[in-house]
């Protein structure tokens, strides 16, 4: 199985448009120390001919472009190697990339059934994109086993279970987070073929069993990493929550992600949707060199990895 980072980055990127937090002014200023990453994706394949997107960013042109394999197939006039795109959740970081590809060439939507109905109601990505193009919604069910296939129904050789990580509801849904059940999930794809498992888990408001015993079934697990302290977002201004408050579980202190992974007996373990603000992404600073001790990856976009 081939995994890609197509953007490691949380919502907004790295810099992020109206943002002049110390990052973000490093990127604009060309320092070596900081490198720029677009909005949070990863793509998998397992023959590397059909690719499944794990989410899907506002700077989707932006990351298919810079990947050939994800280009049209000569001589094709049009055509695309993506067979599906799988969603965590319904935020606009992770669904509105949709809409740029709304132009032609059948491919699947895959969700739980209450990430679908919000993409219907409150964010309608679903008939807005289904006026362009044929877009077979699947429901993506939790605990259950699920076979990928091309949208004719040929195999690829991947099978996803999905599981969630937390509840959390998004800004523009006018619901309780209590109920909603299947509002944020992880995803753990299997490889048919040589075993292998990758999960990958941009939201984790904490780590339970569910997770462990994933992360223990997996060769690769690209995790949640947005923020490195839980009052980060309140000490730079963006929001007057703390991490955990908005679903993410901070990397750094005594119970934060980093010391558990550093713990895991996992080949590869790797931090993606990393806010702006988080001063991990200093590659001369005291954090980031923590993260590297552990022997934990701070994810960049095009990171490659072989499952």
């Amino acid at each position: 199985m081939q995994v890609r980072i197509l953007g490691a980055a949380a919502g907004g990127g790295l810099p992020q448009w109206n943002c002049g937090c110390l990052n973000c002014r490093a990127v604009r200023e060309g320092s070596p120390h900081v490198r720029p990453r677009t909005q949070s994706s990863a793509a998998v394949s397992a023959d590397g001919q059909s690719w499944f997107l794990l989410n899907v960013s506002a700077d989707v042109r932006q990351q298919l472009l810079a990947f050939d394999d994800l280009g049209p197939a000569p001589p094709a006039v049009r055509g695309t190697p993506i067979a599906g795109c799988l969603l965590t959740d319904a935020e606009i970081d992770h669904t509105s990339g949709l809409l740029q590809l709304r132009e032609g060439c059948e491919f699947f939507i895959l969700s739980t059934p209450l990430v679908q109905r919000w993409l219907n109601e409150f964010f309608p990505i679903e008939p807005m994109v289904s006026v362009f193009s044929k877009r077979p919604w699947l429901e993506l069910p939790l605990e259950t086993s699920l076979l990928l296939t091309l949208p004719d129904g040929t195999p690829t050789g991947l099978e996803v279970t999905t599981f969630e990580t937390g509840r959390d509801v998004p800004r523009f849904v006018p619901e309780q987070a209590a109920e909603a059940v299947g509002s944020v999930v992880a995803l753990e794809i299997r490889d048919q073929t040589t075993g292998g498992k990758m999960v990958y888990a941009p939201g984790v408001p904490a780590i339970d069993e569910r997770f462990e015993q994933a992360a223990a079934r997996a060769s690769l697990i690209l995790m949640d990493g947005s923020f490195w302290s839980d009052n980060e977002p309140e000490q730079i201004g963006i929001v007057g929550r703390t991490a955990q408050q908005m679903g993410h579980l901070p990397v750094g202190g005594p119970d934060g992600s980093l010391a558990w992974l550093a713990e895991l007996p996992v080949r590869n373990r790797v931090y993606v949707h990393i806010n702006n603000s988080n001063p991990m992404l200093n590659e001369n600073g005291p954090e980031h060199a923590r993260v590297k001790e552990c022997g934990v990856h701070i994810g960049v976009d095009g990171d490659e990895f072989t499952v």
